[in-house]
């Protein structure tokens, strides 16, 4: 009997594919929002990494961006014997001690990666920026002045004007609106489609700015369709004897 997460994957898709991203860009109807969706397929970045791009992060020369991730950690501890301490710790584990207050320590880290880009990627960044697409937010002129929801709201709606379907998550079953993820995703899919190699794995983990090489092989997704075209296989021979 087939279980409801098998039956979905079976009818939706896991990812986009390059042609469907070809759709969703067709459908943009400003050059902002069709460069946008370009960037986040074609060096696979994040949303938030994306909207924070600088028109001095672009080399035109090098055909390079230079992407900055900020990531702010917080590290909880015991104010008495100052062993960490769980989010939802109530008792030191160190010395037993009730913690009503926990000591709390904020750290910035930024990690730098420049990523290459395409020639016909370049050609849209140097067009948009000629055309004063670029707008200055806090002293920086970046690329995009738009909100994280309205970057959301701008690739979901192309999603439904070109037709592309939702996509099903394979570990959990749920269906999920075409989103700036999901063009990270792709990208990391078909990277490991076109070389799927220990040096092209490890490219593509300092592409999409992971530490660990676990977080990457999560990229490696199989749709239902190429799941089918598997299983067939292993039973084609002993099927035709």
């Amino acid at each position: 009997m087939r279980t409801r997460g098998a039956s979905l994957i079976s009818e939706h898709k896991v990812y986009l594919e390059p042609g469907d991203v070809d759709a969703l860009e067709a459908q943009a109807t400003y050059l902002r929002d069709k460069l946008l969706i370009r960037l986040l397929f074609r060096i696979g970045a994040r949303i938030s990494e994306v909207l924070a791009i600088a028109v001095a992060d672009i080399d035109l020369k090098q055909s390079t961006v230079t992407i900055e991730h900020l990531k702010l950690r917080i590290k909880r501890s015991c104010p008495d014997c100052e062993t960490r301490l769980s989010r939802t710790a109530s008792f030191c584990p160190g010395c037993g001690s009730k913690v009503d207050q926990a000591k709390v320590d904020e750290k910035e880290h930024r990690r730098l990666r420049t990523l290459p880009l395409d020639e016909s990627t370049l050609e849209m960044v140097e067009d948009y920026i000629n055309r004063g697409g670029p707008v200055t937010r806090h002293g920086k002129r970046v690329l995009f002045g738009i909100t994280r929801n309205r970057a959301w709201a701008i690739v979901k709606d192309c999603a439904e004007r070109a037709g592309l379907p939702r996509l099903v998550n394979p570990e959990t079953g749920k269906v999920h609106n075409v989103s700036p993820h999901k063009l990270r995703d792709a990208f990391a899919v078909h990277a490991l489609e076109v070389d799927d190699s220990g040096v092209g794995q490890r490219m593509l983990q300092e592409a999409l700015g992971h530490r660990s090489f676990d977080t990457t092989a999560r990229y490696r997704k199989v749709s239902g369709r190429e799941l089918k075209e598997w299983h067939g296989k292993l039973w084609e021979k002993r099927e035709e004897s």
